[in-house]
């Protein structure tokens, strides 16, 4: 049988589409406007590691309203304070480096309402036999978002200059977020679920026959390496280039590649690919990296992303639709997605604070060309782990044909 989206799961790749292209515009540029004002590798870190506090906080905390009140509700506040925090960063300024704490908290509460709502809502719209398409299809907007705003925002600021330029990709953005909560109200209100087990999260994996004891450690991996990777390669681009319009070329370039490479793999994954998939996904991710050890320059880092981009969706469909699937083994467990969602997010967030500590310490020690390669290499071969306890989980939890 085909899978197939209905009109919900449309909709609602519609209103992730524009929330990614919100943060495309201006993501990877946060991290420069703020280098550009302080030149500062450990401010970068600590504004990283304040967001996944605080997303921590909401997912946690926020798994109530989720499941007890009107998810969309969180949907959109997610939404409305990522655009909050472009607001905060326009009227800021420079002086936006003084308030680093308070701005990652603000966007990491951001991530985090919209996160914990977007993907229990995603949970009830697809089946194990059409998830792997949705997120083929997420990935694929995901990619021409990356591909084409960032390049805009580049040729904007390059052309404009810091001020004018800046202002104008932080102010679409902050639009772009308002079309996303309008949109929204097309979907539909989903009734509330029962109680929150505020216990579950940290009590599910603890039974020796539970897949979150397999699960969480392949999250915790995928996160030290996402947790780092989403923030640095983008700054060690322009540190090597000084200039957005290169970011934004670097962008276009790797995201035209995934966007090719989410598509024909969204197509053609089974859950009988998932196995061998992530292992051939994380091998070329890990290996990736070796062009930098010859040279740290624009040429030798477009090859590293190119070479991320044509094979991370062999691991990221299937380690998104596997860790999903488990949710709904049973009745039981499909009725506490909201807990395990927030579990889920758990093993994820471990591996992402693990990951920006690590990187926090490496900076206060040395910021070499040589030592920051010597770090990316070994951040980067941490999802070989999220492979081999995947492999498990997909061979005792198969679905679909």
């Amino acid at each position: 049988m085909t899978a197939r989206l209905d009109a919900q799961s449309l909709l609602l790749l519609i209103v992730f589409g524009l929330f990614s292209l919100a943060n495309a515009l201006s993501g990877a540029f946060v991290n420069v406007f703020l280098w550009k004002a302080a030149s500062d590798y450990s401010l970068i870190g600590w504004f990283a590691f304040s967001q996944q506090i605080s997303s921590g906080l909401v997912f946690y905390f926020a798994g109530k309203w989720v499941k007890e009140g009107n998810k969309m509700n969180c949907l959109r506040l997610g939404i409305g304070l990522a655009g909050a925090f472009y607001a905060a960063v326009l009227w800021l300024g420079k002086g936006a480096v003084d308030y680093i704490w308070l701005l990652g908290f603000l966007l990491g509460a951001a991530f985090g309402a919209f996160w914990l709502a977007y993907n229990v809502v995603y949970f009830e719209v697809t089946d194990p036999d059409n998830r792997d398409l949705y997120n083929g299809w997420a990935g694929l907007i995901g990619s021409c978002c990356g591909m084409a705003a960032p390049w805009a925002s580049g040729y904007l600021i390059s052309k404009l200059g810091d001020g004018t330029g800046y202002r104008i990709i932080f102010t679409v953005s902050f639009g772009v977020f308002i079309g996303a909560i309008i949109f929204s109200f097309w979907l539909r209100k989903r009734p509330p679920e029962g109680h929150y087990n505020w216990t579950l999260p940290f009590t599910e994996w603890k039974s020796t026959d539970s897949p979150w004891r397999l699960a969480l450690p392949a999250l915790a991996a995928q996160g030290v390496r996402d947790g780092v990777f989403a923030f640095l390669i983008g700054l060690v681009v322009y540190i090597a280039t000084t200039n957005e319009m290169k970011l934004g070329n670097y962008t276009l370039i790797t995201s035209a590649v995934a966007l090719g490479s989410f598509y024909v793999i969204g197509k053609i994954m089974r859950p009988a690919f998932r196995a061998p998939g992530l292992f051939l996904g994380t091998i070329a991710m890990a290996l990736a990296v070796i062009p930098l050890f010859f040279h740290v320059g624009y040429g030798s880092l477009l090859l590293f992303g190119v070479i991320t981009s044509l094979f991370s969706p062999l691991f990221v469909i299937p380690m998104t639709s596997v860790t999903f699937d488990i949710m709904g083994v049973n009745e039981q467990s499909a009725s506490q997605r909201v807990e395990l969602t927030v579990l889920r997010e758990f093993g994820l967030l471990i591996g992402r604070m693990m990951g920006v500590a690590a990187y926090l310490v490496v900076v206060q020690w040395k910021t070499t060309d040589a030592v920051v390669v010597a770090f990316l290499t070994i951040i980067g071969a941490f999802p070989i782990i999220s492979a081999i306890c995947a492999r498990t989980l997909v061979k005792n939890h198969p679905t679909g044909k």
